[in-house]
């Protein structure tokens, strides 16, 4: 049985998770306790990272050996970028965004990412899910399992425990991004799906349905 948990503090350990065909580790760093997420291929070794979001000496030592093949930026909020430059420079990584924000990063974006896009780590395949509201070109990564092994997103800032990313109360940023999540997260995986958001602690799909038609009616 996995003792991943998903819960990490700025300044402590990842957290690991084992899969059949991909290790997940979880890391929070910087003032803003971003999560930064390394995913290795088990059958290559090959490494993605989600969100190179800051303190590049602590994603590199996260990186470790494993070769950094890509590294993907949820959205184009500085904090989710500040180390890119660092670690890119490091590992020579491909750098993947949503063309709609990838003018706020701060490297340019080698592999510029659609809905319905994938993008690999090694043999295991991510499925680009563009989320608009928070950021126009916020995006999830969607990645399905073998076997038994679930359904896994890496949603950035567009889903957390309780509801969906800050609109800043814009009416219809948050109408565009609920609209969005609804329909291309929750309409299409399946309620054991893993939530993987950009800070804070994990959840999952079916933890947060109930909860759909009272963050509508709020508003935010």
């Amino acid at each position: 049985m996995s003792s991943y948990t998903g819960n990490v503090e700025v300044g402590g350990a990842p957290d690991v998770r084992e899969l059949p065909g991909l290790t997940i580790r979880k890391l929070a760093v910087s003032d803003m306790a971003n999560n930064a997420y390394l995913l290795t291929s088990t059958a290559t070794g090959e490494a993605l990272l989600v969100d190179a979001a800051a303190e590049p000496e602590k994603l590199l030592a996260l990186v470790g050996d494993d070769p950094l093949r890509t590294v993907v930026t949820t959205h184009g909020h500085w904090d989710h970028h500040r180390a890119l430059p660092d670690v890119v420079a490091a590992t020579g990584a491909v750098t993947v965004a949503h063309p709609a924000d990838a003018a706020d990063l701060p490297v340019p974006v080698d592999r510029p990412v659609e809905h319905g896009d994938t993008v690999a780590v090694g043999d295991q395949v991510l499925e680009v899910v563009h989320l608009r509201g928070h950021t126009p070109g916020s995006i999830a990564l969607v990645w399905r399992g073998p076997g038994d092994a679930g359904t896994h997103v890496f949603t950035g800032d567009s889903l957390f425990p309780g509801g969906v990313g800050n609109t800043q109360q814009d009416a219809a940023r948050f109408a565009s991004l609920i609209d969005d999540v609804e329909e291309r997260l929750f309409g299409t995986l399946p309620d054991d799906t893993w939530v993987y958001p950009g800070h804070g602690a994990d959840t999952t799909l079916g933890a947060e349905r109930p909860n759909l038609p009272e963050w509508r009616a709020r508003g935010w």
